[in-house]
């Protein structure tokens, strides 16, 4: 348990036991006998009901994530261009989609190759919708190192490729190699573009806008005015993309 949280939590179950007198009352007219008469007070009460603790813990939790979906839904309006039309970010999919489906990856990410097959299977069955690929490499310098790359091919139109290689694959240098070797492409551009500052600014624009919509694990997905941790399975994708398309057809 945190316990920063527990002490707030603890503080938050003691000030229901204190009366509006208590509150109002100067402080300088309390004496230490009457403070640490009511601090037994308030410690026999939250011994005998522990559970106080429990609510007040849950209650902070459901304020904290009240305020976490505000920010995020604050931040999908504000910075809505950068988020769907960066030109910068890669599009796969149909690129005059009705509905974009924007997602936030790391190339070592488990659970982002296991989401990689629903992504590929949603773009092959509904030809009007489009992906926007967001590089949020937060797991290492490899994870960096592939970023880099992939965003390094895309100046040579083997992005998509390139980016399903290196889900399916390994990330390390001789795996880039190959899968370059394999996508004939120019591997001495490839590893030039890779030092260009325009990518590094896009790395550091990704993260910058990951972290206003309260995305801090990857994949996380944003589609319309949703922002969704976690990998999703094919269904579960093709589900909430067709009520984003029925929501638009109403607007």
């Amino acid at each position: 348990m945190d316990v920063n949280k527990l002490l707030t939590a603890t503080a938050i179950a003691g000030s229901v036991l204190i009366s509006p007198m208590a509150i109002a009352q100067d402080k300088s007219a309390v004496t230490p006998e009457q403070r640490k008469a009511f601090e037994g007070v308030i410690k026999d009460y939250l011994l005998k009901n522990p559970i106080i603790i429990r609510q007040a813990i849950e209650a902070l939790r459901a304020q904290e994530e009240a305020a976490k979906k505000a920010q995020a839904q604050a931040a999908l309006k504000e910075r809505k261009e950068q988020l769907y039309f960066d030109k910068t970010s890669p599009v796969g999919g149909n690129p005059k989609g009705d509905v974009t489906v924007v997602e936030f990856f790391d190339y070592n990410c488990g659970y982002c190759k296991r989401a990689l097959p629903a992504v590929k299977a949603l773009i092959k069955k509904d030809s009007n919708v489009r992906v926007v690929y967001k590089e949020f490499a937060i797991l290492g310098p490899g994870s960096i190192t592939a970023a880099r790359a992939a965003l390094a091919a895309h100046k040579q139109g083997k992005y998509i490729e390139f980016h399903n290689g290196l889900m399916a694959g390994q990330t390390d240098e001789d795996s880039i190699a190959a899968l370059a070797s394999s996508l004939k492409m120019d591997y001495s551009k490839l590893r030039k573009d890779m030092n260009d500052p325009k990518i590094e600014e896009i790395l550091r624009n990704n993260y910058h806008l990951a972290t206003a919509l309260g995305i801090g694990g990857t994949p996380a997905f944003v589609i319309g005015e949703r922002v969704i941790p976690g990998a999703v399975g094919e269904a579960a994708l093709a589900q909430i993309v067709k009520e984003e398309r029925a929501k638009l057809k109403k607007q």
